[in-house]
C-alpha cells in the first residue's frame, strides 16, 4: 500500500492569508483535504490599495488561527503533517516573511522538511485541483493584479515564457480604471459588476499591441484613454442617478482588456500548436473573459481549464498542490535546520 504524504501549505505573499492541507499518495492525483482563507480587502479599502505594513501585521494575527481551523476541518494533528510548503516569492517582503517564518519554524519543531514554492507556480498549477484538471503540455495565461504572462508548460517545473506585459498587468488595468470611475477597492470585481449594465461597444477604447503579431501585452495606454473619457463624462456620470454612461465605459473597458487577453492567448496557441489552455490568477475569475475564451477556443477545438472560482485568488491550496506535484515527481529540495530566505522579486523561469 502506497504511503500517504500530508503537505501543509502557507500563502502570505500579499493581502490574503491562506493555509491548506493536501494529501498525495503515489501517482494518484493530490487531494485537497482542508483549507482556510482570510482576505484583508475590508482593511485596505480605506486606503484604496494594499498597505504592506498593515498586510504583514494582519498575516501575523491570522496565520495560526487559520492553521488550527485547517487541522480541525481535517480531523488531524500537526504531528500528522509530513511536509510544510510556503510561498517564497514573489510578493511583499514583509508579508512573505510571516508565512515563511511560521512554515519553517513549524517544520523545525515537527522535524519535517520545509519546501519553498514560487507563488506563480502555485497559480499555474491550481487548475489541477479542479474537477477538470488539465494534462501536459499546455499554454498558460497567468493573469492577475501583478502579472500578465503567457507560458508554455511542458511539465511541472518546465516553463517557457511566450509573452508578458511591458507595463501594467491586466488586473492593474481593471483596478486603475475602476478607481478612475470612482469605484471602491478592489476595483476589478466592482468594474465587472458595473459592466453587466453597460454597452461594451459604447466607447472605442484602444487595444494596445493587439495586432503586433507577438504575444506581449500593454495596458498603460488603455488606462490613459479611460481617464480621458472620465474627464469628458464629468463627476455626475453624465446620465442621471443610474450612471448609465459610466456603466457603458466600464463595459467598454472590460471588453478592451478581454479582447487583448483572448487574441494573445489564441496567438500563443497557434505559435505552439498546442490544443490546451490553462487560465490562472485572479482575473481568471472574470465572467466575460471565461465566456469569450470558451467561445473562441471551442471554435478551434481547444480545451480551456480554469481553477475553481474559490482558488482564483491567492490561497494556501495552490501552494500545497504545487508542492505535492513536485513531491510526486521527485523534484524537491526541502529545507531543514530552520534557515530560510524570501524572494520578493523572482522570475518563474529561473
Amino acid at each position: 500500500m502506497t504511503a500517504v504524504q500530508r503537505i501543509l501549505g502557507f500563502e502570505s505573499s500579499c493581502d490574503e492569508t491562506g493555509v491548506a492541507l493536501v494529501e498525495v499518495a503515489g501517482d494518484a492525483p493530490p487531494r485537497l483535504v482542508a483549507q482556510a482563507l482570510h482576505s484583508q480587502i475590508s482593511m485596505h479599502q480605506a486606503y484604496g490599495g494594499v498597505v504592506p505594513e498593515l498586510a504583514s501585521r494582519d498575516h501575523v494575527r491570522r496565520v495560526l488561527p487559520l492553521t488550527r481551523e485547517v487541522l480541525s476541518q481535517s480531523g488531524l494533528a500537526l504531528q500528522d503533517v509530513d511536509m510544510i510548503a510556503y510561498t517564497q516569492g514573489p510578493g511583499l517582503a514583509g508579508a512573505l516573511l510571516v508565512g515563511a517564518g511560521v512554515a519553517v519554524s513549524l517544520a523545525a519543531a515537527l522535524d519535517v522538511p520545509a519546501l519553498p514554492i514560487h507563488h506563480l507556480e502555485g497559480h499555474l498549477l491550481s487548475p489541477f485541483l479542479s474537477a477538470d484538471p488539465p494534462e501536459f503540455p499546455f499554454v498558460a495565461l497567468l493573469v492577475s493584479g501583478g502579472h500578465t504572462q503567457l507560458m508554455r508548460v511542458d511539465a511541472v517545473g518546465s516553463y517557457e515564457m511566450l509573452g508578458e506585459t511591458i507595463d501594467d498587468a491586466a488586473g492593474e488595468a481593471f483596478d486603475k480604471s475602476a478607481k478612475l470611475l470612482g469605484l471602491p477597492y478592489p476595483g476589478g470585481p466592482h468594474l465587472a459588476r458595473m459592466a453587466e449594465f453597460g454597452n461594451p461597444e459604447a466607447y472605442a477604447l484602444p487595444r494596445p499591441l493587439l495586432h503586433s503579431g507577438k504575444p506581449d501585452f500593454s495596458f498603460a495606454g488603455l488606462k490613459t484613454a479611460v481617464l480621458t473619457q472620465v474627464k469628458k463624462i464629468g463627476p455626475d456620470g453624465g446620465s442621471g442617478p443610474c450612471d448609465q454612461t459610466k456603466a457603458d465605459l466600464a463595459a467598454s473597458t472590460q471588453a478592451a482588456i478581454v479582447d487583448v487577453l483572448v487574441k494573445k492567448s489564441l496567438l500563443a496557441l497557434t505559435e505552439t500548436g498546442l490544443k490546451r489552455l490553462v487560465v490562472a490568477g485572479g482575473v481568471g475569475a472574470n465572467a466575460r473573459l471565461r465566456e469569450q475564451l470558451n467561445s473562441a477556443c471551442a471554435k478551434r477545438g481547444i480545451r480551456v481549464h480554469y481553477p475553481e472560482l474559490l482558488l482564483c485568488t491567492d490561497n494556501g491550496a495552490m501552494i500545497a498542490m504545487a508542492a505535492a506535484l513536485r513531491v510526486q515527481r521527485g523534484m524537491v529540495q526541502p529545507q531543514r535546520g530552520g534557515g530560510f530566505e524570501v524572494r520578493p522579486r523572482w522570475e518563474l523561469g529561473s
